[in-house]
């Protein structure tokens, strides 16, 4: 049951991270902790849907902080560090990151958290690649929020690129 995948490849972990019901992600998680194996919760939590989009790009993009603030925290729970890192810099089908998601978004909370969870886990040189890094079209992190038309989106990516 909650190894399946609907049409569109997507996980009971993956739903409630889309809906953005930190409550549901919550009782599913804890039902996973009983039922799956050490294997089975890394596959479930590093999941992807038909566009390549993990349970993280949803939190990141769900406008709810405590959604993204439940998705980390089990990764970090379950998963090695190099998992975490993929997570944090994985890309779905367009080229574009959890990073970029928020950016678009514009939520400063979900900003705020991505942003410590990398400066906890990546190096410079991948922290780097995060923020320069180019999704399909060529937009960049600084593209994303002009596009949004978010002021404060934007004095946050160039506080970013500055530390």
């Amino acid at each position: 049951m909650l190894l399946g995948t609907d049409k569109y490849g997507r996980t009971t972990w993956y739903l409630a991270a889309y809906r953005a019901r930190s409550d549901t992600l919550q009782k599913v998680w804890l039902c996973a902790k009983e039922i799956l194996t050490k294997e089975e919760i890394n596959k479930y939590l590093l999941s992807t849907n038909e566009d390549g989009m993990t349970a993280w790009h949803l939190a990141a993009n769900s406008y709810n902080s405590e959604t993204l603030q439940n998705v980390w925290k089990r990764a970090e729970e379950k998963v090695t560090k190099e998992e975490l890192n993929k997570f944090l810099l994985g890309t779905e089908n367009f080229g574009r990151s959890a990073w970029n998601f928020a950016l678009y978004s514009g939520q400063i909370g979900t900003l705020q958290n991505i942003r410590e969870f990398t400066q906890q886990m990546l190096t410079t040189e991948e922290l780097n690649e995060l923020l320069l890094g180019t999704e399909i079209l060529g937009c960049t992190a600084g593209h994303l929020p002009v596009n949004s038309d978010n002021s404060v989106t934007l004095k946050n990516v160039y506080q970013c690129a500055k530390d």
